[in-house]
């Protein structure tokens, strides 16, 4: 999978995620946006690129200080995609040259465990005929 793929299918799901959060399950309008998210995840598998579950990530992508006086996550030691995750999602986000701030980082992957959360919930919601 290229740079620009990931880049693209990453912002596709964030902006479906985004849609999705103001939306209850059971919604009907939430169908399309579902059935993107589903799209989204068939082309990850597709591409066979390795996923690192979330507990990986949160486990094997270290914090360390910086001379601002903060801890950051470096670009460099986060693995896709989810370097591309977290990008789209903290677009306009304060950072440093190297990576951004670990509490950034650590914000991130708790919105995206409730993200996920409530998409299981959309998706339960559907299976059970009342999307």
């Amino acid at each position: 999978m290229n740079e620009d793929d990931l880049k693209d299918r990453e912002a596709l799901r964030r902006k479906a995620l985004w849609t999705l959060a103001h939306l209850i399950p059971g919604d009907p309008s939430a169908a399309p946006v579902i059935d993107a998210l589903d799209d989204v995840d068939t082309r990850e598998r597709l591409d066979n690129l390795s996923v690192l579950c979330l507990g990986d990530v949160r486990a094997n992508v270290q914090s360390e200080p910086h001379r601002l006086g903060r801890r950051i996550i470096r670009d460099s030691s986060t693995p896709q995609p989810w370097r591309e995750r977290f990008l789209r999602a903290s677009v306009g986000s304060t950072r440093v040259a190297e990576g951004a701030y670990s509490a950034d980082w650590e914000k991130f992957l708790q919105e995206w465990e409730a993200e996920m959360r409530h998409l299981e919930k959309h998706r339960l919601s559907r299976a059970s005929g009342t999307d």
